[in-house]
């Protein structure tokens, strides 16, 4: 089974690990390049949307109010990420990014009162300072990269607002149906920031729209080898994807655009995917009592974007 994943498991890393590249490689605004992303994305899932619309009558008002607010917090996610690899190494950013399991067991812990062990606390401590390490790196390169890496942060943060509230917020529906419903309440809520902020719509050189359509089609093909991929291994296994991203990220950094990082950023980054792979391991130990959880949930916790 290990090998049979291999290949569609590299490939959904590599696919996810462009995003980063993609962004770096425009020159239009975050929140265009965020608003773009998801509109684009919405289009490309309007087949099988159509094809499983009687799903829509499964969903209350309740469900809908909070896959709105799901949305919100996605299209803040986006926004921020995007602004933060403009100011920052796409190294620095996406290894923060990295963080997003143990930002989630904290939020758990903090407003659901959930349970930890030494382990994750170990885990969050190696993380942490490895953070602190990327973030000591980068102030010596410049305040703007210190700002990058807040905004890396933050929209680790409104990822996890973004799970917390939609993961659950909709049972009855498939993974397609939900994404659909958070990518276009994200889409809206982009265009009316944008409206608001007088930002530029349509004038554009073909090079942006070319890179409007790779964000939603490339990103998007991995979200759609995890979730084929749930239907043969469990959530974990996709979750280590995670651990990839930032260092396949960083080498195309490397061979694309002519990034570089020093030895600090480099001991942090090990220091962060150390923290993060210990996090994901005793996490996996922990769930393997556990059976018989509906292939819909893991599917979302794996869409990161």
């Amino acid at each position: 089974m290990k090998k049979s994943i291999a290949i569609p498991l590299t490939v959904s890393i590599i696919a996810i690990s462009f995003s980063a590249i993609f962004v770096k490689w425009s020159s239009a605004p975050a929140p265009i390049l965020s608003m773009y992303r998801m509109w684009f994305a919405c289009i490309l899932m309007l087949p099988i949307v159509w094809a499983k619309r009687e799903e829509f009558r499964r969903i209350g008002r309740k469900e809908a109010r909070l896959l709105i607010f799901s949305g919100l917090f996605l299209a803040m996610h986006f926004a921020l990420w995007f602004e933060s690899l403009k100011l920052t190494t796409v190294a620095s950013s996406t290894i923060i990014l990295a963080l997003q399991p143990l930002v989630s067991l904290i939020a758990g812990f903090i407003f659901f009162k959930e349970r930890t062990t030494r382990a994750a606390i170990f885990a969050l401590a190696v993380a942490t300072f490895g953070v602190m390490m990327i973030g000591w790196g980068d102030f010596g390169l410049s305040a703007q990269a210190i700002r990058g890496d807040l905004l890396s942060f933050l929209c680790v943060i409104a990822v996890v607002g973004y799970l917390f509230i939609g993961q659950n917020a909709v049972k009855k529906v498939s993974h397609w149906i939900y994404s659909f419903c958070v990518f276009l309440s994200a889409a809206v809520f982009l265009t009316l920031f944008n409206l608001a902020t007088s930002q530029e719509f349509f004038a554009y050189p073909a090079k942006e729209w070319g890179v409007f359509a790779l964000l939603a089609v490339v990103p998007t093909m991995s979200h759609i080898i995890n979730n084929w991929l749930l239907n043969y291994v469990n959530a974990t296994t996709i979750s280590m994807s995670i651990l990839g991203e930032p260092v396949g990220a960083s080498l195309l950094a490397v061979w694309l655009l002519g990034e570089h990082m020093t030895w600090l950023q480099i001991v942090g980054g090990v220091l962060v995917l150390a923290g993060m792979f210990l996090f994901l391991i005793r996490q996996s130990a922990a769930a393997r009592p556990a059976s018989g959880k509906s292939s819909d949930a893991p599917a979302r916790t794996a869409e990161t974007p």
